[in-house]
């Protein structure tokens, strides 16, 4: 069995002609640039890109294919250098059933699958060229459709106030849109750990997924997993997601939840913090309050005796959230040690002191071992390191 470390929700901002596809990704944040930073910078070996369902991503796909670049694994995926693609779409739900929008991951084995699952979705969305798009049918004929490919189904950043499952989608559960026998994980998000949501007793049956939803290449992997699969593909990634012959999550790597942009109920005008039950800013008196992940997540826990046995979640730092650590610094890390997993998880502090100032490594260090201190986020603000 091999460790690799998977970032499973990554857009693309532009095609390679220039139009765009996750409207507010980085016009930087192209399939080619994608596979060369999640590969040659951050030292990925698998990643979801979840906007090949668009046309034109496909054709540049089935370009890279001809011309060798990317080459089709038999058990699922696309190999570019050592790291595994694995094709996906991320899918907006509203239907009769959702008190709010709804965003979901679909996982496809190869792409001509994808093909298909473009060809069909493009009947029931406006723009099938566009990230994202809500489509025109309840979430279980959706489920069903991906599941009738062979695919895999995710419902994406969970907690979120907006757009997500528990946010604004459903009251209470799952069960209110989805078939929950269709469901092959949970994406917890960037405001949420394995700890606050231990005790929500429907998500004791999936594991979590921890991703980037990267809107630029310098976000991706700033959220990931490390995964123990035989080799990097589609069916060992599924054998993960249901803990079968071996295959398994062993950890989470994300922010901690203080860093996220939704942590706390706050005012959504003057972003001061805002008890929960209260319907009113205390400070400026706004009525425009953006209720907090963790406040939501109070409302859907229970007491549980019995927690599933779930992977440790480390509250690892991004390199670029790191103060003092600067665009040179990081340059020289990378000439000396190739790429941010090896950074972040194999180069001793030692050595990091050779290539950076003493205190700078000690930072690094605090930082992938979850040791630093944070300034709470909140009402769409990142939260903040404090050194």
């Amino acid at each position: 069995m091999k460790d690799l470390y998977a970032d499973l929700h990554i857009h693309i901002g532009r095609t390679k002609s220039g139009k765009a596809v996750k409207i507010t990704g980085s016009k930087s944040l192209t399939l080619q640039h994608i596979l060369e930073v999640a590969s040659q910078r951050k030292g990925l070996d698998l990643i979801g890109i979840i906007d090949c369902h668009s046309p034109e991503v496909i054709g540049e796909i089935e370009e890279l294919i001809q011309s060798g670049t990317l080459f089709e694994l038999p058990e699922g995926g696309l190999r570019f250098q050592q790291m595994t693609i694995i094709p996906g779409a991320e899918i907006e739900i509203y239907d009769e059933h959702c008190h709010g929008p709804i965003h979901v991951l679909g996982f496809f084995q190869s792409i001509e699958t994808m093909k298909d699952f473009s060809s069909w979705m493009s009947g029931y969305v406006k723009n099938i060229h566009l990230s994202s798009q809500r489509i025109y049918c309840d979430g279980v004929t959706l489920q069903n459709k991906v599941r009738s490919l062979g695919g895999l189904f995710i419902p994406a950043h969970v907690f979120t106030p907006f757009k997500s499952l528990y946010g604004k989608g459903v009251k209470t559960s799952l069960s209110e849109v989805f078939d929950p026998a269709k469901i092959d994980g949970i994406e917890l998000g960037l405001s949420s750990d394995t700890p606050m949501v231990q005790d929500i007793q429907e998500l004791q049956q999936y594991v979590f997924l921890t991703n980037s939803d990267a809107h630029s290449l310098g976000k991706i992997a700033r959220e990931y997993q490390k995964l123990r699969l035989e080799e990097a593909n589609f069916l060992e990634l599924k054998k993960a997601l249901h803990e079968v012959e071996g295959r398994a999550i062993v950890a989470n790597y994300g922010l901690n939840p203080l860093l996220g942009k939704y942590h706390e109920t706050v005012c959504g005008e003057c972003y001061q913090k805002v008890n929960a039950g209260e319907t009113s800013c205390p400070t400026c008196h706004s009525k425009q309050i953006i209720k907090g992940v963790s406040t939501r997540i109070k409302e859907l826990s229970s007491k549980i005796e019995h927690h599933r046995s779930r992977p440790p979640y480390i509250h690892q730092v991004p390199l670029d959230f790191i103060p003092g650590l600067g665009p040179k610094s990081l340059e020289r890390l990378l000439q000396a040690f190739g790429t941010e997993m090896n950074i972040l998880h194999r180069v001793a502090i030692e050595k990091l002191a050779e290539v950076v100032p003493e205190k700078l490594a000690h930072y690094i260090d605090l930082a992938r071992n979850g040791n630093l201190s944070f300034e709470v986020g909140g009402g769409g603000k990142y939260g903040k390191v404090k050194m």
